[in-house]
């Protein structure tokens, strides 16, 4: 899937949120504490020092510091809470992919990788930090992925009744640009309060106060320290209290204050365009699935993985045939490991790389993802257009994107809700 990539552009936008000084730091000071992990003074300082580079160059107010500063600390909180799922669950990043999303960064920043590392450098960050930091990141977003996939069923009438809608639509299909202001209320808070700054925020707003400053000061949403942008979102990928408030409003446009179960949020139309439609590529792709057992440890499973790609590769024997042999999925086992054309959104983010990165008729090496370890071989990809079969899986993905959004906020507040998180006082450490 695409979040994790979305994650990482907006984490360089901040140069490298929680990268660590390439500085010796001869003490350390624990700031809080969060479960059996803890959030450094030092990772406050250097996201705090990003940030303020960052505004300087981009020109970007930002707010006083003890507000930053709380807004840093918060988004550090649920980073390491969700690298600690990551942990749980054994989500490990191995080089290639880190050198994958590093070339990736450095390409959206129109730089090389050792343009990158220099301008990492620059801002006094280490590039070995940095490049850790990212590996966290990535294990972070694909743990949420993984676990928040869980929460998320769409029924095939859901499916066919959205594609219906699209198949309905002309190429001149509105794309928003959005940005999202969100107070959050808490229990015991007064609730006609925080609508009346949320009312003041629109005011000032509508007086041409800058949107993301306000977003960076007051936002308690999933976007703040982005300034609350959501980037391009059609209607039907947005979450449905957005979507609920957009009535082709134009560029400019301010929206709200209105609200749901977790507070009041105003909306900002940054932008609005039309969308072609374009085509969509979908691989046919053949795999073998071993899941590791109390007696068959994950090495185990590798090194089997690894004695059937080896006969295979001698022609001892065939894929098809170690498919209906040895996979324990029983649905693509039976028809000799093959899954048949899919988008590779559908798959789940390990097995979404393999698929949209490995050459045709290559297997890759053993892999690991929620189910279990796997050999992939594409067969095919093919470009496909407005078919009623793209359009199902076009339909798919845009169901599945609302809902994640929707179930990812909700599964981060509760992890939030449910951490033991204790912010360290320097009387505490005396």
């Amino acid at each position: 899937m695409r979040f994790w990539k979305q994650t990482l552009v907006a984490l360089f936008a901040l140069s490298g949120l929680t990268t660590a000084y390439a500085e010796p730091v001869a003490l350390d000071k624990i700031a809080v504490i969060v479960n059996d992990g803890v959030v450094l003074q030092s990772d406050i300082n250097a996201s705090i020092q990003t940030l303020k580079a960052n505004s300087k160059k981009n020109g970007q107010a930002l707010p006083e510091q003890e507000i930053l500063r709380e807004q840093v600390m918060e988004k550090l909180i649920v980073d390491t809470i969700q690298q600690q799922e990551a942990e749980r669950i054994g989500v490990r990043i191995d080089d290639n992919r880190l050198n994958d999303a590093i070339n990736e960064i450095a390409t959206n920043n129109q730089q090389t990788v050792k343009q990158l590392s220099a301008s990492i450098e620059q801002e006094g960050l280490s590039y070995a930090e940095f490049r850790e930091q990212i590996r966290k990141e990535i294990a972070a977003s694909e743990a949420r992925n993984a676990l928040v996939r869980q929460r998320i069923n769409i029924l095939p009438a859901e499916v066919d009744n959205l594609a219906n809608l699209l198949a309905q639509e002309t190429n001149a299909t509105v794309q928003y640009k959005i940005g999202h202001i969100q107070l959050r209320v808490n229990d015991g808070d007064n609730k006609e309060t925080i609508q009346a700054q949320a009312q003041e925020l629109v005011s000032k707003l509508n007086d041409g106060a800058d949107f993301s400053t306000m977003a960076y000061t007051y936002s308690k949403g999933p976007k703040a320290l982005q300034g609350g942008d959501w980037g391009w979102m059609r209607k039907e990928e947005m979450p449905t209290i957005f979507a609920d408030q957009i009535k082709l409003q134009n560029k400019g446009s301010i929206i709200g204050p209105f609200r749901s179960g977790v507070g009041f949020h105003i909306l900002k139309i940054e932008d609005a365009k039309g969308l072609e439609t374009v085509a969509v590529t979908e691989i046919n792709a053949r795999h073998i699935l071993i899941k590791p057992t109390v007696i068959l440890s994950d090495d185990g499973v590798k090194k089997e993985l690894n004695e059937i790609i080896a006969r295979i590769s001698a022609g001892e024997t065939t894929f098809a045939e170690m498919a209906q042999q040895y996979s324990q999925d029983p649905g693509s086992a039976a028809q000799d490991g093959e899954l048949g054309y899919q988008t590779s959104d559908l798959y789940v983010p390990e097995f979404k790389h393999q698929v949209d990165t490995l050459p045709v008729g290559q297997i890759s090496e053993p892999f690991k993802t929620v189910h279990g370890w796997h050999i992939v071989e594409v067969l095919d990809r093919r470009e496909v257009d407005r078919t009623d079969s793209a359009m199902k899986n076009k339909a798919y993905r845009i169901l599945f994107n609302r809902k994640f959004n929707e179930e990812a906020s909700a599964w981060l507040q509760e992890m939030r809700a449910s951490a033991f998180v204790e912010v360290v006082s320097d009387e505490d450490e005396r």
